[in-house]
């Protein structure tokens, strides 16, 4: 089965009859989710031409039709423009999701990290991997510093390295969410993408477990709980800002003045100057 034909199986089965106006129909269902029929008479195509594409024989359906499965499954924003980008793959067209090769921060966002200080902040690129980070970046993440630079990576921090469970407050939610981020830059990085969900999947059944849902999700900010073993427990505004043509974000977590947890960013650079004067 093609990466298409998964996604779209996988989407049918969140969606029940009666989500989409359906009744339930006669028999019992050996599987959760809606009969492929059902789909095909929502997206107006004939159950036939959908069972191929979802059997992997039908390779390359129309944009036409892979809208109107997307407005059948009710795909979010994300998820459709995920569903285009693989279906490119599968049909052998050129992706409409530019991919972007490895690249060094640049110069001025090297500098951009540093006046963010004492707000932790790091450059990340598609497939989450540190380009760079600020001191107080991190620290804010126990043990992200202590791995090879060529080895930090976001995912992987939050499945292999054991203080990561203790730092995020709601570290279920930050897993789930970073393979759904994962999986929506697969189109666009499909080489590094393999590699790592390949470390991460001989790993971590949890992450095995998540890979295999076929979520998207694209972070553009939000708030993340920390419990901390130097600031205690915090919840943290962030900020995603993306760098046009590099495939690169900027990540920042920040508080307001005059809050406790702005207290606690400053008490976090303090104690990160103070592990780099001793």
């Amino acid at each position: 089965m093609n990466v298409l034909a998964e996604f779209l199986r996988s989407r049918r089965g969140l969606l029940g009859p009666a989500e989409v106006g359906l009744p339930a129909g006669p028999g019992l269902r050996r599987t959760p989710g809606l009969r492929r029929e059902e789909l095909a008479v929502l997206a107006g195509v004939s159950v036939d031409y959908y069972t191929r594409i979802e059997q992997g024989r039908e390779t390359a359906p129309s944009d036409a039709v892979l809208d109107a499965l997307a407005a059948a499954l009710r795909l979010t924003a994300d998820e459709h423009d995920h569903m285009l980008a693989i279906a490119d793959r599968v049909a052998g067209r050129t992706s409409r999701r530019r991919s972007s090769p490895p690249q060094p921060a640049r110069p001025g966002l090297l500098l951009l990290l540093e006046s963010l200080r004492p707000c932790p902040a790091y450059l990340l690129d598609e497939i989450n991997n540190v380009v760079a980070a600020n001191p107080e970046g991190l620290g804010l993440l126990p043990g992200l510093g202590e791995a090879p630079p060529a080895r930090r990576n976001m995912i992987r921090y939050t499945f292999l390295h054991p203080a990561a469970r203790v730092v995020f407050g709601d570290w279920d939610r930050v897993a789930r969410n970073s393979v759904a981020q994962l999986r929506g830059a697969e189109p666009a990085s499909p080489g590094p993408t393999a590699e790592l969900v390949a470390e991460l999947s001989a790993a971590s059944p949890e992450f095995t477990a998540l890979w295999r849902r076929h979520e998207v999700w694209v972070k553009r900010g939000g708030r993340t709980s920390f419990r901390h073993p130097l600031i205690g427990r915090v919840t943290l505004a962030n900020e995603v800002l993306s760098h046009p043509g590099s495939g690169q974000r900027l990540l920042v977590y920040q508080a307001s003045p005059g809050t406790p947890e702005h207290d606690a960013l400053a008490l976090l650079a303090l104690a990160v100057a103070d592990s780099v004067v001793s």
